[in-house]
């Protein structure tokens, strides 16, 4: 390229005068770019990547139905192309739901590697129409049918709530880390409803992968937040995976948008959150938590700088 004199000079002030009076005197920098809600994170230490927020998809779920099943395959799809153009790439699923088919369909033809399954099999009693409850193994190969794919990120237990449920599902568990070691699944975990399970989950070296309630009021949480939170402390200083949920205290604060930015600057604020799950049922309520979790991310960095 060739420059002119004045170019030339021009450049060269520019260059000169940052350097002796340092960057606060630099041409005006290029502003920074807003924070992204929906960036790519690792999940701990599992070698997994997931985004920041994800789709949950069992409001008011069980017995295989969810608010999700309720408002049809159509909506369904609609809802997930919504989140997938959004930047979602983290699916929250189960079988007590019932949208692991509905998910299998509405992911149909996106690249795999580019996307995190998360699903949960039920091994207690009721919320499945069956009686009977057969082994991980069994249950995970109609799961990879239903989802259409070969392998799933992450297989957990669903809803533990004994602290001694590391002993109750030992048979599980191993069939689960066979499973792994196949690369039939890439990592498993449990989900919590009671903090004795959860604290039992921050000691057991098997788990990967937590699913916990967190919010700043303590609704539809089993504890109040200032006892849940040393106990994700440690989970997370353990280098397993955690994905927060119940945000949004399952839909309570909806209409409070207040206590929605609190709960997200208190969850954000921890520090050993990985990724929430949210289950949103209206496109619009994905583009207006990312820019809460945004504002959020950004305030955060402000207030570190």
């Amino acid at each position: 390229m060739k420059f002119s004199r004045r170019q030339f000079l021009t450049s060269t002030l520019v260059l000169t005068g940052g350097a002796l009076l340092g960057p606060r005197f630099t041409a005006p920098a290029l502003a920074a770019a807003p924070p992204n809600p929906f960036e790519v994170v690792p999940l701990g230490k599992t070698g997994l990547k997931v985004t920041r927020i994800g789709i949950g998809t069992g409001m008011h779920g069980g017995n295989r139905q969810s608010d999700h099943t309720r408002m049809g395959k159509e909506a369904f799809e609609a809802l997930i192309k919504a989140a997938w153009e959004r930047g979602v790439r983290l699916f929250d699923v189960a079988d007590a739901y019932g949208t692991q088919p509905f998910l299998g369909v509405a992911l149909k033809g996106l690249p795999r590697d580019q996307y995190t399954i998360v699903t949960k099999i039920w091994t207690g009693k009721g919320n499945l129409p069956e009686t009977e409850r057969p082994d991980a193994d069994v249950v995970i190969d109609r799961f990879r049918k239903e989802l259409q794919t070969d392998y799933i990120d992450v297989v957990q237990i669903h809803c533990q709530t004994a602290p001694d449920w590391t002993d109750k599902q030992k048979k599980q568990m191993d069939i689960l880390e066979t499973l792994k070691a196949k690369k039939i699944i890439r990592t498993h975990g449990a989900t919590f409803h009671s903090l004795p399970a959860l604290e039992a989950a921050a000691a057991c070296p098997w788990v990967d992968v937590v699913h916990v309630r967190i919010n700043a009021y303590g609704d539809k949480m089993d504890a109040k937040p200032e006892l849940v939170a040393p106990v994700i402390a440690k989970i997370h200083a353990a280098g397993k995976g955690v994905i927060g949920m119940k945000l949004v205290g399952e839909g309570l604060f909806s209409k409070e948008p207040e206590k929605i930015d609190k709960s997200i600057q208190y969850v954000l604020g921890l520090g050993t959150v990985d990724a929430a799950v949210v289950g949103f049922l209206k496109t619009p309520e994905i583009a207006d938590f990312g820019d809460r979790v945004a504002k959020a991310l950004a305030a955060k960095a402000a207030a570190t700088a």
